[in-house]
């Protein structure tokens, strides 16, 4: 069939020609904007999942619905920083969130505050005044300047909040990857969100992050179970998976047999970033307007190869040969959680010598853990890429410690 026609996105964060299961998460959204609209305080969310559920096309969604009630959107995808380069990420995108809510031109001394607030909160990032400069404001003494990202960041949201209210909108800051902030930078963002709800200003945060970010949030703050809720996406139901597949090709004139797609979503295990590349892959061999099981069968092959050559691939490049020996080990237990011992046991050595080596993987994004002395794969179907690149499991030679002493 035409490609130009071909429905289905399996790029990062595309949005689907169908939008299916998710209505609690919108409907979540509609409920915090509104409730915010008319002053009331609401537990704000962040959204956790495996990769290639959705969460960043859920943010693009709550993007559009702020942008329709004319609040001001900060959309940040956090990257791994020092609390400087935090700080500069910040400052640059809540800078431009000031200059929607209202033109320098008509700037009340309420937007004059905010911007030299944000003015001071530079200064700790460039002593030059660059971004304070663009303001055309002067720094405020005693805000925002202390020198603690928490404090800091609460008297900018504040002040933002306050402009914002005068203004009659808001500010919706959408954070995606929330679990690359550090301990110190999330105990900031929680703390001055805080602040924000306490004085029922008109700012609110939402994210998306991997699953242990419900944790990390408690661990940094005990009342961020109380200021967030943790929604848990994962792969749709069967009815869901069968239209996320079904309906775009309907719209281009086309259709499914339904046995075609019990297999699609058996294959793909109804993980919607995995509907959109055998979708991809079954437009470009069906013919005739009409897409049936062995269609399917046939496009299975290609879905496969694209996902091991890119999905799956670009994660175990990184991987040094005792973390690929580890997450082959947990392959070869399962897909569920697996207990730190039960993988060291598989590799012949003991819990605690392997036990930077699954900190690591943690910390690369592979793994997460669900609860304590277990992890599991951030990415669905991950044990399997692994059984088909690594069919035999190897395991490296122990190294040796140095433990010759220097004379």
């Amino acid at each position: 069939m035409d490609p130009i026609l071909n429905p289905y996105t399996p790029n990062a964060g595309a949005e689907p020609e169908a939008l299916v299961g998710r209505d609690d998460q919108l409907q979540s959204f509609d409920v915090l904007l509104q409730r915010l609209i008319r002053g009331r305080a609401e537990q704000s969310m962040i959204i956790t999942g495996l990769r290639g559920v959705g969460k960043t096309v859920l943010l693009g969604q709550f993007r559009t619905k702020s942008l329709q009630a004319s609040w001001s959107v900060v959309e940040y995808e956090v990257s791994k920083h020092d609390d400087t380069g935090f700080r500069t990420d910040i400052a640059l995108r809540l800078r431009t969130a000031l200059l929607e809510l209202s033109p320098r031109a008509k700037w009340s001394d309420r937007m004059k505050r905010a911007a030299a607030a944000l003015g001071s909160f530079t200064m700790s990032v460039d002593a030059t005044g660059q971004f304070q400069a663009g303001l055309d404001v002067d720094v405020l003494q005693g805000v925002a300047d202390h020198g603690n990202l928490a404090m800091d960041l609460t008297d900018v949201l504040i002040a933002i909040g306050e402009a914002a209210q005068e203004r009659s909108r808001g500010v919706v800051i959408l954070f995606d990857e929330v679990q690359f902030l550090d301990k110190k930078q999330l105990e900031a963002v929680i703390e001055a969100l805080h602040k924000v709800v306490q004085r029922k200003l008109p700012v609110t945060l939402v994210g998306a992050g991997l699953p242990q970010i419900a944790e990390l949030a408690g661990d940094a703050k005990s009342y961020a179970e109380r200021l967030f809720k943790f929604p848990r996406i994962g792969n749709l139901e069967r009815t869901d998976a069968k239209r996320a597949l079904a309906e775009p090709a309907q719209a281009e004139g086309v259709r499914i047999d339904a046995d075609a797609l019990d297999l699609a979503v058996d294959i793909t295990g109804g993980y919607p970033y995995f509907i959109q590349e055998l979708g991809y892959a079954v437009w470009t061999v069906a013919s005739d307007d009409h897409i049936t099981r062995p269609d399917i069968e046939t496009a299975a092959d290609t879905y496969l190869a694209k996902l091991d050559a890119s999905f799956f691939r670009v994660r175990l490049d990184r991987a040094t040969e005792l973390q690929r020996a580890y997450l082959r080990a947990m392959a070869d237990l399962g897909p569920a959680p697996q207990k730190a011992s039960d993988v060291a046991a598989r590799l012949n050595r003991g819990s605690t010598q392997l036990g930077p080596t699954r900190a690591e993987l943690i910390n690369m994004g592979l793994l997460y853990t669900p609860e304590h002395g277990y992890a599991a794969f951030t990415v669905p179907h991950f044990d399997q890429f692994m059984m088909r690149v690594m069919p035999d499991l190897v395991v490296p030679p122990l190294r040796k410690r140095n433990t010759t002493k220097s004379k």
